[in-house]
């Protein structure tokens, strides 16, 4: 990346450590992370808001920061692109729609001020999806323009898939963070409900709403997460004891060769013949690290607990919206609050009864396994104009809130990247980027050679 890729430093963490040493300078990365942009993005389109100047400015500061020997950040001088359903005083937070046009917020969101606290650069707002849901955005896909990033992340996704930013945030509610990330072939991460304070993030679901992370290297998602964690007294969801270290995971060795399980899912017709390859393959690679069993009858139930709780909150969440603003959202938002609408208190209670039962029975499961491996999507990125993708392959995880993270490892029949899914046990993330270094360095050994489904590792 610029004077970066001149001195060396191809993760973040090697970036930072050169600023520290002052070998690289935070205004020259941002100054070439805003070459990338202009290069790419009048066709990627995967950003909502960008001041020039203002990373700039950002990047100067630092960089005299650290000439006068004040203390440096851990992401001192690197760039990060924020989705846009994340408050940030600098640039406006508009969420996708016309509704919030202009909308300038007075402060930052927790994970803004965490990012700010380290010496991260807030280089712009990356485009969402409207209201973080289904209608489509403008962004395309880095790697073919006439396919879809997915959503509703979607400019954070392509963003960081594009040589943009080497971070960026976004956020999950059904597949939001692990679908776009593995449309674009990069790491992506959404951890345990809990480890990230949703403060200053747009709500449509107090239950469901998580935040999560893309990142070019799983080391770097690691990294990021655990600077951003931590408890917040505004966000219930979050708890006062100590977080899982995701880097020291990954960096660890594993006591023991893990266990994976693939569970036969009762949504593995939607899978493209490629993609069942893929993981047909990566099971036989495994051999006898993995066992495979069918899915409970209940999981089925559990697509549709997820449905009826993200429908009934949503509903509430978003009533000025939907009540005030008709004219202004989409006929894709609209169909949807109609059917949300008619959901009941008793089918919503029942719903929530019916999560709680999964995440004890899922606390017991991980006992005797490391991870769940499964696709990230059903296959590859969808055609721009047909949508963003079916999230399916991560519903029963996000409304558990359990820990996932797409590896970049497949690709699919028309060469456009497939993830590959590790799900871990609830604030067990640690242990996930563990076993994750673990299969990683695996597939690039031996019998993991050879690509999965015509990638390579």
């Amino acid at each position: 990346m610029g004077e970066a890729a001149e001195n060396g430093p191809d993760s973040v963490r090697q970036c930072v450590r050169a600023i520290h040493e002052g070998s690289l300078r935070s205004e020259a990365l941002v100054q070439n992370c805003l070459d990338r942009i202009d290069a790419t993005e009048p066709e990627i389109g995967a950003w909502a808001h960008l001041d020039r100047e203002s990373a700039l400015e950002q990047a100067r500061a630092l960089d005299d920061i650290r000439r006068r020997g004040k203390p440096l950040g851990k992401l001192h001088g690197i760039p990060v692109g924020i989705k846009d359903i994340f408050d940030t005083v600098i640039y406006p937070t508009e969420c996708g729609s016309p509704v919030y046009h202009g909308r300038q917020p007075d402060a930052d969101c927790a994970v803004v001020e965490k990012l700010r606290e380290a010496g991260a650069v807030i280089l712009g707002k990356t485009v969402t999806t409207e209201f973080a849901y289904m209608h489509e955005a403008s962004t395309r896909n880095p790697h073919h323009r006439q396919f879809s990033p997915g959503g509703s992340s979607s400019g954070s996704a392509a963003a960081v898939a594009a040589g943009h930013v080497p971070l960026a945030i976004g956020s999950q509610t059904n597949g939001s963070v692990i679908r776009p990330a593995s449309y674009c072939g990069v790491y992506g991460f959404k951890p345990s409900r809990g480890i990230l304070s949703r403060r200053g993030v747009f709500q449509t679901s107090p239950t469901l709403d998580q935040l999560g992370l893309f990142a070019r290297n799983p080391d770097d998602a690691a990294f990021l997460c655990d600077v951003l964690g931590g408890y917040d007294a505004n966000d219930d969801a979050t708890y006062l004891a100590p977080r899982p270290g995701n880097l020291q995971g990954y960096l660890s060795e594993v006591p023991i060769e893990p266990n994976f399980i693939w569970i036969d899912l009762p949504y593995a017709d939607r899978y493209s013949e490629s993609c069942a390859a893929g993981c047909k393959e990566a099971i036989q690679e495994l051999g006898g690290q993995i066992e495979t069993i069918p899915a409970p009858r209940s999981f089925s139930v559990l697509i549709e607990c997820h449905r009826v709780i993200y429908g009934y909150e949503m509903y509430r969440c978003l009533h000025d919206e939907r009540v005030h603003h008709g004219d202004r959202v989409s006929d894709t938002f609209r169909a949807s609050m109609k059917i949300a609408g008619t959901i009941s208190a008793d089918q919503y209670h029942e719903a929530m009864e019916t999560r709680e039962a999964a995440i004890r029975w899922f606390r017991q499961f991980f006992h005797d396994y490391d991870a769940i491996l499964t696709p990230s999507a059903t296959g590859e990125a969808p055609r721009f104009g047909e949508g963003t993708g079916d999230p399916v392959c991560c519903t029963i995880w996000t409304l558990c809130g359990l820990p996932c993270l797409s590896l970049p490892l497949m690709t699919g029949g028309t060469g456009l990247p497939v993830g590959i899914q590790l799900v871990g046990g609830e604030t067990e993330d640690d242990r996930l980027f563990r076993t994750a270094r673990w299969l990683l360095d695996f597939l690039r050994s031996g019998a993991g050679a050879q690509p999965l489904d015509s990638t390579g590792v």
